[in-house]
């Protein structure tokens, strides 16, 4: 299956999930760590607005064996951190293959995903590698992301390319890799097909992906204009309500927190603490519930979800 197929299945909110007590989530991202070696002007995660470390090693495999135990077949190495910057990423991945995760999938900006390291990652299992590739030159990611990248992000596309296709020679299993862009507009775009251009030999599809205003955090930001909600991929829009990731996919941060947001930089969509509850628990928790049924009406006044730029009444 393609990975947009995939995303496109996760976002694809289908009647058995439009209930404020929906079945497991296919899918759950976690948070291995809250750092990040980007400051990117479209995501919050450099505005600090909350606590930043590394989830406890006894807490990954407790949630890991509850959540497959509940039903979770896609698991990402990920949420809003860099998980490169996770020196125990492999053993992770291997963890979830060890628990019998039928699918794991990783994300990252690129620029410390080396070919050892993704080498490591692909032996350890790793299904699916996706590179977060937003910037058209070196003078653009440095104003961008701050960080001088542009050429090691490329090289390490380049090489993670021939690491996986020497692990699958060695051991027949094979990791796709993945691009997604931004699709930004004018000249902006003309100059990030010439860059994806150089990306595109050596992944196994690219795709782009609308400007999200991050739960309205990053709403304006340079003067530019997000779309309403997470409405997954930009060539398969979806509604901005209901939104679909409070219903099909999970989100767990470094210290534990189940969150109902893709973008929860700020812990205001804490739905409970898997420290002390199961993640089935915390998955049907009354405020989760609550959260989901006003976003079935469409009308998330007074809730978490009130100020962000997904909201409008439809």
């Amino acid at each position: 299956m393609t990975i947009t197929k995939r995303v496109d299945r996760i976002t694809g909110l289908t009647d058995d999930f439009r209930t404020a007590t929906p079945p497991c989530p296919p899918s759950v991202k976690i948070e291995l760590t809250a750092r990040c070696d980007f400051q990117c002007f479209f995501c919050a995660t450099s505005s600090n607005l909350r606590g930043k470390g590394e989830m406890d090693w006894a807490l990954l495999e407790k949630i890991l064996v509850e959540m497959r135990e509940a039903g979770v077949e896609e698991i990402g190495m990920f949420y809003l951190g860099e998980s490169f910057l996770y020196k125990k990423l492999p053993e992770a991945i291997a963890l979830a293959r060890k628990i019998g995760y039928p699918y794991i999938f990783l994300t990252t900006n690129g620029r410390l995903a080396t070919q050892d390291r993704t080498r490591a990652c692909f032996e350890a299992g790793l299904d699916s590698l996706k590179f977060s590739f937003n910037f058209a030159d070196a003078e653009q990611c440095k104003e961008i992301t701050k960080v001088d990248a542009f050429d090691k992000v490329v090289q390490n596309i380049k090489d993670a390319k021939a690491a996986r296709d020497e692990v699958e020679a060695r051991t027949g299993h094979c990791c796709g890799l993945y691009a997604s862009s931004i699709l930004y507009d004018g000249e902006q775009l003309s100059r990030m097909k010439q860059a994806v251009e150089t990306i595109t030999p050596y992944v196994d599809e690219h795709y782009w992906l609308p400007l999200y205003g991050q739960a309205g955090l990053t709403a304006g930001a340079r003067g530019t204009t997000p779309v309403a909600g997470n409405i997954g991929r930009a060539d398969n829009r979806r509604a901005p309500l209901p939104c679909w990731s409070l219903f099909t996919e999970g989100h767990v941060t470094w210290d534990g927190k189940l969150a109902a947001c893709c973008f929860d930089h700020d812990g205001r969509f804490d739905m409970g603490d898997l420290n002390h509850t199961s993640f089935l628990e915390a998955w049907r928790a009354q405020p989760f519930q609550a959260l989901r049924a006003a976003n079935l009406k469409k009308d998330v006044t007074g809730t978490a979800c009130e100020t962000c730029i997904a909201y409008r009444k439809t």
